[in-house]
C-alpha cells in the first residue's frame, strides 16, 4: 500500500477529520486556478486528465479485491462525473467575475441544497435548527456576490454570482450522487469514473462553449497539475471517502472549510481585497451554517469514543 493510500485509511477511521483535510485540499483549487489564468474549459479538462494516471494506480488495489463495479454503479457515477464537470466550467468562469475566494463561498450554498435533496430523495431526516438558518445563510449569499455594493475582486460581481449559484446546484448534484453511490463501496474505481467523464464533458463543453485550449503553454500546465493533485487526487478523493459515512447535512457543514481556506489564500496569494460587506456575508455563512449543524455534530463523537469510529454507523440514513 503506498504512503498516500496509508494516510487515507487513518484519516478516514475519523471520517470527519477526512472530510476536513479533503476542503482544505480542495480550497486551494481557486487560487492556483487564478494563477493559472486560463479558460475554463481547459482548466476542467486538465484537472481532470492530469489527476487519471495518479487515481487509476490508486484504484488498482481496490480492484484486485473487490472486483468492477457494477451496471448501477457506472451510471450514477457517470452522471455525477457530468454535473461535476458542469461545476468545474461555471465556477472557474465565476473566479474571473467575482474572485477565487468569494466564488467559493458562493458555491457552498451547497450546505443548503445537498441536504434537502439528502431529504426529498431518500427521506434522510434534516434537523429543524439546521432549516431555521437557510435564510441567514442565504442573505450572506447575496452579501458575498457583491450585489448590495459594486466593490467586488472580480470584473462582473453579478455575473459571476448567478455563475456560482448555478455551479453549486451542479456542485450538490455531484455531493449528493457522490454520497449516495459511496454507501455500495468501491470507492476508488467509481471515483475514477467520474474524474473520467467529467474530463470528457469538459472536453465537449469547452470546445464549444468555453474555451478550450489543448497546448497552455508550460506554465499553465504546470498550475493545473498542482489543481489536479491537490484537488482531484487528495481533496476529492478524501471528500469521496468520507461523505458516505456521514449525514448530508454534518458534511456540508464541513465542507465549508473550503470557502474559510480560499479566502484566506486569496487575500494573501492574489491580493484580493473583499468590501465589509462581502466579508460580513462570508462570516452570515460561516457561522449560520456551522451553528445549525453544531447540535448534530457533538453527539455523534463525544459519545462513541470507545467504539470504531472506522465502521460506517447510522449517518448514512436518517438522524
Amino acid at each position: 500500500m503506498s504512503r498516500t493510500a496509508r494516510q487515507g485509511s487513518r484519516l478516514l477511521r475519523h471520517p470527519a477529520w477526512g472530510m476536513a483535510v479533503g476542503a482544505l485540499c480542495v480550497s486551494a483549487s481557486a487560487v492556483l486556478l487564478g494563477l493559472a489564468r486560463t479558460d475554463p474549459g481547459t482548466a476542467s479538462f486538465y484537472r481532470c486528465v492530469l489527476a487519471l494516471p495518479a487515481l487509476m494506480v490508486l484504484a488498482v488495489p481496490e480492484r484486485r479485491r473487490q472486483g468492477p463495479p457494477s451496471g448501477g454503479q457506472y451510471g450514477l457515477a457517470l452522471l455525477a462525473g457530468a454535473a461535476f464537470a458542469w461545476d468545474m466550467l461555471l465556477w472557474t468562469q465565476a473566479i474571473a467575475e467575482v474572485g477565487a475566494g468569494l466564488s467559493t463561498v458562493l458555491v457552498n450554498v451547497q450546505v443548503v441544497l445537498v441536504p434537502l435533496l439528502a431529504w426529498a430523495i431518500d427521506r434522510e431526516s434534516v434537523p429543524r435548527s439546521f432549516l431555521l438558518w437557510v435564510p441567514v445563510i442565504l442573505l450572506g449569499v447575496v452579501l458575498t456576490g457583491g450585489v448590495v455594493e459594486g466593490g467586488a475582486s472580480g470584473s462582473d460581481p453579478r455575473a459571476g454570482t448567478l455563475h456560482a449559484v448555478l455551479a453549486a446546484v451542479c456542485y450538490s448534484v455531484f455531493l449528493f450522487l457522490l454520497r449516495r453511490d459511496g454507501h455500495s463501496g468501491l470507492v476508488r474505481q467509481r471515483y475514477v469514473l467520474v474524474i473520467a467523464c467529467a474530463a470528457v464533458v469538459s472536453l465537449f463543453a469547452g470546445r464549444f462553449a468555453y474555451g478550450l485550449d489543448l497546448t497552455p503553454g508550460w506554465k499553465v500546465m504546470g498550475w493545473l497539475l498542482a489543481v489536479a493533485v491537490s484537488s482531484q487526487v487528495v481533496g476529492w478523493l478524501l471528500v469521496a471517502s468520507a461523505s458516505p459515512l456521514l449525514s448530508s447535512h454534518v458534511g456540508a457543514v464541513l465542507l465549508l472549510l473550503t470557502p474559510v481556506g480560499a479566502v484566506a489564500l486569496g487575500a494573501v496569494v492574489l491580493g484580493e481585497r473583499p468590501t465589509l460587506l462581502q466579508l460580513v456575508g462570508c462570516v452570515l455563512i460561516l457561522v449560520s451554517a456551522y451553528c445549525a449543524a453544531l447540535r448534530e455534530i457533538r453527539p455523534r463523537h463525544r459519545p462513541d469514543r470507545g467504539a470504531d469510529v472506522g465502521a460506517p454507523g447510522p449517518e448514512g440514513t436518517a438522524d
